[in-house]
């Protein structure tokens, strides 16, 4: 059985993976290339911490899309329902939101990091930062980069918790991916996920709505559609709504080039009743104060109309009514993985044991966004991340 294991990777996945192998009697260094640990967790708690997601379980693990049948009995073992009590056990109480989404109580990272840091220092976890990982010598010993040149380190196992290749700038930039190609671990290509989409606005909707919010609004591409929000970007759309149609854009851009979503401005009503609405609200004002007395549409409603529509189209209740839900919206990219929220691709499910352990280099595990799998922010990353750290560490003890 190891005893002294190595973690490359201070993030959720590996701190995770730390604290179990900690608690299981088991020597643990942490070594990971940042001044800090966990950059990428307090970057995504800036806006509020979304921990995870509070909908029934057997809907949460849809939203792993592809890799459902890989992550489901991971995400079993370690639930949101586990993932909540790990935080209350530090000290940081959660609460559902009005959305279902799952937040610590003060809503900020900062103070659920330094309980979970303070924790593993009770626990006897070494720490190490400002050391690079660069691969791995004879015996899989470890090759470092630290402040005072390279080195080996050797332990009795390692786990890889190394990130995706979005928000380098954290410490996560994918050169873990050509390493281990090398070492005949078969890799996925590194995509973005969580990536907003490009669309070619026209310059007046570009330079006086970027950065407005769409609320309550719906995205249909391919006969499946979100609800949720968006914001208008100067380079297409961001959100949540976008998001979760990630894989289907990127893989419908990929095949032809480009792909048409179709956004809904009023989802919770009908053309017909629109359609009334508008109406009712007379045609002597113009098309914008007849939207927003009718509607309460606002702001950039009537340009993103145009930027679907030629005014003739939009005439009458009824045309205007089935625009309203229908308009077309061209994107023929997303945004680069540098700029993307999350990663899809990584080491592929065929390249591991059903204990994270990398077939081609017995005694080296990996978790986190290292795999080759993906979730919608909303939380459903962020229980990917902890429930994939948890096998690892599970795997290594022999608990898989």
């Amino acid at each position: 059985m190891p005893e002294t294991i190595a973690i490359i990777g201070g993030g959720p996945a590996g701190l995770i993976a730390a604290q179990r192998l900690a608690e299981a009697g088991r020597c643990v260094t942490v070594y990971d290339r940042m001044p800090n640990v966990g950059r990428k967790f307090l970057m995504a708690g800036r806006g509020g911490l979304n921990l995870t997601h509070s909908e029934p379980l057997d809907r949460f693990v849809t939203r792993y899309g592809a890799a459902q049948g890989w992550i489901e009995p991971l995400v079993h073992a370690f639930t949101p329902d586990d993932l909540r009590a790990w935080s209350h056990d530090l000290g940081v109480p959660t609460f559902v939101g009005s959305s279902g989404r799952v937040f610590p109580e003060s809503l900020k990272a900062s103070p659920l990091l330094r309980a979970w840091l303070g924790r593993l220092a009770q626990l006897g976890v070494e720490i190490r930062t400002r050391h690079d990982w660069i691969g791995l010598g004879a015996g899989h010993r470890l090759l470092l980069r630290g402040p005072q040149g390279e080195f080996e380190a050797a332990a009795d196992a390692t786990i890889l918790a190394l990130g995706g290749a979005s928000w380098p700038r954290l410490g996560s930039d994918g050169g873990w991916a050509p390493v281990l190609a090398a070492r005949g671990v078969a890799i996925a290509p590194l995509l973005p996920a969580n990536a907003g989409v490009e669309i070619a606005w026209s310059p007046h909707l570009r330079d006086r709505f970027a950065g407005t919010p769409l609320k309550r609004i719906a995205l249909t591409l391919g006969g499946r559609t979100v609800r949720g929000e968006a914001v208008i970007a100067a380079t297409g759309l961001e959100g949540g709504a976008v998001y979760a149609l990630g894989a289907p854009l990127r893989e419908a851009i990929a095949r032809d080039g480009g792909a048409t979503l179709t956004l809904d401005l009023r989802p919770d009503m009908t053309t017909a009743e629109i359609a009334d609405r508008l109406a009712r609200a007379g045609s002597s004002d113009s098309a914008p104060n007849r939207l927003r007395r009718a509607l309460s549409l606002t702001g950039p409603a009537w340009p993103l109309l145009r930027e679907g529509f030629a005014a003739a189209a939009l005439a009458t209740p009824e045309a205007l009514a089935a625009a309203i839900k229908t308009i077309p919206l061209r994107s023929t990219g997303l945004r680069p993985l540098v700029r993307a929220i999350s990663t899809a691709g990584g080491i592929r499910r065929d390249a591991l044991s059903p204990a994270l352990e990398l077939q081609a280099l017995p005694g080296v595990f990996a978790c986190g966004e290292m795999l080759d799998w993906e979730a919608p922010t909303g939380g459903y990353l962020l229980q990917g991340c902890f429930a994939t750290g948890i096998a690892a560490a599970r795997g290594l003890l022999g608990g898989l």
